[in-house]
C-alpha cells in the first residue's frame, strides 16, 4: 500500500488559483531532472466515496478538486500556498479505495 497526500477545494477555487502553473512548472521540472511525476489533479476524486473519508466529505464544498501526491512535503507547500484548503491523507490501494485516482465523473 502507498500513502497518497491531497489538498482539497472547490474546483472553482482551485482552477481560480494559478494552480495551473504550479503544476506545469513542476512538471518541467520533473522532466528536466528526469524524476517521475508524483503528483496529479483530480476532479471529483472518488477516494472521497470510502466510508473512512465520510467526515471529510462532510467538510468538501460541492465539486470538490484534489491535488493528489505520494510527496508529503508538496502538499504541505501547496497549503501554506492556497490556505483555503483541506489537506489529508489516505492508503490505497485497500478495500474501498481501489484506484486513488480515480474520479466519480466520466473523463
Amino acid at each position: 500500500m502507498q500513502t497518497y497526500y491531497y489538498v482539497l477545494a472547490s474546483d472553482r477555487f482551485l482552477m481560480e488559483e494559478p494552480i495551473d502553473e504550479v503544476l506545469t512548472e513542476r512538471t518541467r521540472n520533473y522532466h528536466e531532472n528526469e524524476k517521475t511525476i508524483d503528483f496529479w489533479l483530480v476532479k471529483q476524486p472518488a477516494f472521497l466515496e470510502a466510508p473512512e473519508m465520510a467526515a471529510i466529505k462532510a467538510q468538501c464544498p460541492p465539486q470538490p478538486t484534489a491535488i493528489i501526491s505520494t510527496n508529503p512535503q508538496f502538499i504541505t507547500w501547496l497549503k501554506l500556498r492556497l490556505e483555503y484548503v483541506l489537506t489529508g491523507e489516505f492508503s490505497a490501494p485497500s478495500s474501498t479505495i481501489g484506484d486513488p485516482l480515480a474520479s466519480i465523473v466520466a473523463a
